[in-house]
């Protein structure tokens, strides 16, 4: 299979000051990529396996590749959802449908901040084809409470190492910071894609 890292959309100091260059740096280079590696490292593992026939070990491989391949995917989201030029609101299909399925963007934004202040990793916009409805969902590391058949819009890491460095305990300000960088026309691009198959 081989993952590889993808380029950052922007230079690593374009977030400042809601994310500094630093943790930017880190997260990019050392964790997501840390992620990449374990992908690829499950992968070797479990071919090995299979040419040896060898499967005593199939189970904690194969919960890495869950692990590693959803922080993968997760962090390249994240990434692509923000911008130095984001801000601002939905707009569109998106901003119709957030109002349809949550009342009205206020009440989706206090529900995702909630989702944020409360996760052990992640908090996700999600559209759910089965129900033709946005949901926010929590993630807890990578892969733990994941929605079978949900497809993220917009992710937002809340581990530690995503805004500790900068903010301390205070998560809530770097979730207040992440909406100034939101780059709406990346989240309705993945909405509107998902949302004309179903």
């Amino acid at each position: 299979m081989g993952e590889s890292l993808i380029e950052l959309p922007y230079e690593y100091d374009a977030l400042k000051p809601v994310i500094s260059q630093q943790v930017l740096e880190w997260h990019h280079d050392t964790h997501h990529q840390g992620y990449v590696k374990g992908v690829d490292s499950a992968e070797e593992k479990l071919e090995k396996q299979r040419k040896d026939g060898d499967y005593s070990s199939t189970g904690s491989i194969l919960k890495g590749f869950t692990h590693n391949f959803a922080g993968t995917v997760l962090h390249e989201i994240f990434w692509q959802n923000m911008s130095p030029n984001g801000g601002g609101r939905p707009e569109g299909e998106l901003l119709n449908k957030i109002e349809e399925d949550f009342g009205s963007y206020e009440n989706w934004k206090e529900e995702f901040k909630a989702a944020a202040g409360a996760a052990g990793g992640w908090a996700l916009l999600v559209y759910i084809p089965r129900n033709d409805e946005l949901h926010n969902v929590v993630v807890d590391k990578h892969d733990q409470n994941a929605v079978w058949g949900a497809h993220p819009v917009l992710a937002l890491d809340v581990w530690e190492h995503s805004y500790y460095h900068d903010y301390g305990p205070n998560r809530g300000e770097f979730i207040d910071g992440f909406f100034d960088l939101v780059d709406w026309s990346d989240v309705q691009e993945r909405f509107e894609g998902i949302y004309s198959k179903f």
